[in-house]
């Protein structure tokens, strides 16, 4: 049999005052009766669509990430970028829901490799494992479900396919993938490690922004923030360096007065440690028009001429 979406019906209105609202339906209402599964035609090479490619990307309270209830049971998502681990039956959504609205807002692909999962933060990059034959995805999470009990992630139809669990539901175990480690590439399987960095030829070298390396760092919740974003390897891609210092407080202070400034670009930044200097970047992006796009961002936020540097 075919795997099936738990109810997506609404759920009983809560007393007035409650912490909780009901979510709205995953993947947007289905027309009442129409059955979920495959389509008759499936297109081909399913195989060979790649996995989600892991990034950094921001984490906001309330929306998709507020706490919700459905089918009588309160949920209450993750907001903060930590590590998740569980084990758990997954299944799969297709034809119902394809195209409908996702709990995130973006139309749901049943041929991408994205999943749902009922707390996770909207959006995380989940690595599932079958462990009956050993196949793993890494999938991006960008929707609300499953609802049956002792079931812990609905796979697009593309991810059950290449995990092997188009039959029905099956054990899995997940794994979320942590900022720090898509930051430094440590997600990756092949054990890749990046190379030193090389600057970019197109965009000119500026010197560091005119930072005191003994200023007092401020105090406060940013100071965690600081510490927690410093690697030792950047993950291969773009990054859009900041500044330079000869002293890690100077990097630290620079960072938290940068994540004071630009909230948007907070979860992007990590300081490197690198040629006896510490370096402040901001990245992954996936493409150099990408990478400017955001150095233009920062340019006229801070007055500053950032570089941009490839990672290989």
């Amino acid at each position: 049999m075919l795997a099936l979406l738990a109810g997506c019906g609404s759920a009983p209105s809560r007393p007035p005052g409650s912490a909780t609202t009901a979510v709205t339906p995953r993947a947007g209402p289905a027309p009442a009766g129409e059955r979920d599964g495959a389509e008759a035609r499936v297109p081909p090479d399913l195989a060979n669509v790649p996995d989600a490619e892991p990034r950094v990307e921001p984490i906001r309270n309330g929306g998709p990430n507020k706490p919700y209830e459905m089918l009588g049971r309160d949920y209450v998502p993750i907001t903060e970028d930590r590590p998740f681990t569980e084990r758990g039956l997954a299944s799969w959504y297709g034809k119902k829901f394809h195209g409908r609205k996702t709990a995130s807002g973006e139309p749901y692909n049943m041929y991408a490799m994205t999943a749902a999962h009922p707390t996770l933060p909207i959006p995380s990059y989940v690595r599932v494992i079958n462990p009956a034959n050993k196949r793993e995805v890494v999938v991006r999470v960008n929707d609300r479900g499953p609802f049956h009990r002792g079931r812990v992630i609905d796979l697009s139809y593309t991810a059950a396919m290449k995990l092997g669990v188009l039959n029905g539901v099956a054990p899995v175990e997940l794994t979320r993938i942590t900022f720090d480690e898509i930051r430094t590439g440590a997600w990756r399987r092949n054990g890749a490690v990046p190379e030193p960095e090389r600057p970019a030829t197109d965009v000119a070298a500026a010197p560091p922004p005119a930072a005191s390396e003994a200023e007092t760092p401020p105090s406060g919740g940013n100071e965690a923030i600081a510490a927690a974003a410093t690697v030792a390897k950047p993950a291969p891609g773009f990054w859009v360096q900041i500044g330079v210092f000869r002293q890690r407080e100077g990097a630290d202070g620079f960072h938290r007065r940068v994540i004071a400034d630009l909230d948007w670009l907070a979860p992007l930044l990590a300081v490197f440690s690198e040629s006896s200097s510490y370096r402040l970047q901001a990245g992954p992006y996936r493409s150099r028009d990408e990478a400017q796009g955001a150095a233009a961002r920062v340019r006229e936020a801070l007055n500053l001429v950032p570089v941009i540097v490839e990672r290989r």
